[in-house]
């Protein structure tokens, strides 16, 4: 039998459209889910924003403050996409309401505040799912896969990269997204999470690390409107970039492995780089985001000088055949958060967590605020 769920979206910029478009494609890939969600209420402080999300997608209410969301009965699931310092007010509100939540990373500020949030889903009894898309990708599932087997021996090192160019122009402007008091951190809270939530996932907990980190646009003009996305700015007063721009950082693994994680917001030419490296003692396994449907893979008896096949991913692959019926179909970055809406929807469904969870919010706001200690004292930071 198939019940409604009714959604809501808090924050319609950019990520919030996605979450909504995912909603709305889930019924499509995953017809045997037994929930179908119906779009009651959209959010957002931007004058007008709301409304044109309603008129675009069909929710049933519009409102410039999210409490009136918290405050609706039929409301039974949230999206928050709002900006990073409005996360732990809201997914707190949200939760204590009895509602479930798919926010997106960073889970607020700091460590702290994924904690709060992850400790009042818990209180309530409600499911919590987290933006931690990467990990969707049908290849990452299947390199998962691949080295838990030990098809590439035992793992001994990884490098992770995400390189973008998102704010490399030097008339990007002062968004909340520079500040301290409203972003947090930079790079580390908007890509790194991202990083250590792959590396994670692919080789297990990581036991202690050490991390630089830059700023290299240092001042940006403020913005004079309300802005989505990565708006630019000219003109404006100048004002003080005050989070990181690059981070560096050495891992070392439980299981003795080693890492290296690096990410940038502003390294020009490049139009999101991510993707790892993974190296055993028998072989490796490759990934590049631009190229999501591909694995190089180097496994075998050879050790030296032995190849790297191309492997295509396809039906058997994570969640790929609800996408694509053959292998090497190209798949997308928004069939990842139909995947993530799945996994999030599957868990309000059976009261069973899928995907990623609060408790990996956790574990990556503490790794990030590791690596800005470290960056600070110049010292290895342990974790746990």
């Amino acid at each position: 039998m198939v019940r409604t769920l009714g959604v809501a979206v808090v924050g319609f910029g950019w990520m919030g459209r996605v979450h909504t478009q995912a909603y709305a494609r889930v019924p499509h890939h995953f017809p045997g889910l037994s929930l179908r969600p119906e779009l009651v209420a959209v959010a957002d402080e931007v004058p007008g924003r709301a409304e044109e999300a309603a008129a675009q997608y069909g929710f049933a209410a519009a409102h410039r403050d999210w409490r009136e969301v918290a405050a609706d009965p039929r409301v039974q699931a949230v999206s928050i996409a709002a900006p990073n310092f409005l996360h732990r007010e809201i997914g707190l509100a949200m939760a204590e309401a009895g509602k479930h939540i798919w926010i997106e990373k960073p889970v607020g500020l700091t460590a702290e505040d994924a904690r709060a949030v992850s400790d009042a889903v818990t209180k309530a009894g409600v499911q919590g799912t987290v933006g931690f898309n990467y990990r969707n990708a049908p290849a990452v599932a299947a390199a998962r896969e691949l080295i838990a087997s030990g098809e590439i021996g035992t793992v001994t090192h990884v490098r992770i990269r995400l390189f973008s160019d998102y704010a490399a122009h030097p008339e990007g402007a002062l968004t909340w997204r520079f500040e301290r008091e409203r972003g947090g951190s930079g790079v580390l809270g908007d890509l790194a999470s991202h990083g250590v939530d792959l590396a994670r996932f692919l080789l297990g907990e990581i036991e202690a690390l050490t991390a630089d980190t830059a700023i290299f646009l240092p001042r940006r003009a403020r913005p004079t409107g309300a802005t989505a996305g990565h708006t630019r700015a000219t003109g404006g007063e100048l004002g003080p970039v005050e989070n990181e721009d690059y981070v560096n950082c050495l891992l070392r693994f439980a299981s003795g492995a080693r890492g290296v994680l690096e990410a940038c917001r502003v390294s020009v030419g490049e139009q999101n780089n991510y993707g790892f490296e993974v190296h055993g003692t028998k072989g490796a396994v490759f990934w590049d985001f631009r190229r999501m449907g591909e694995l190089g893979v180097s496994r075998g008896t050879s050790y030296q000088d032995q190849p790297v096949s191309t492997v295509y991913v396809g039906p058997g692959d994570g969640e790929y055949a609800a996408f694509q019926p053959g292998s090497a179909n190209s798949m997308g970055y928004d069939d990842l958060k139909v995947i993530e809406a799945h996994h999030f929807l599957r868990s309000i469904a059976e009261n069973t967590s899928y995907g990623a969870t609060l408790a990996d919010a956790v574990h990556s706001a503490a790794a990030l605020d590791a690596m800005s200690r470290s960056a600070e004292r110049g010292t290895w930071v342990p974790l746990g």
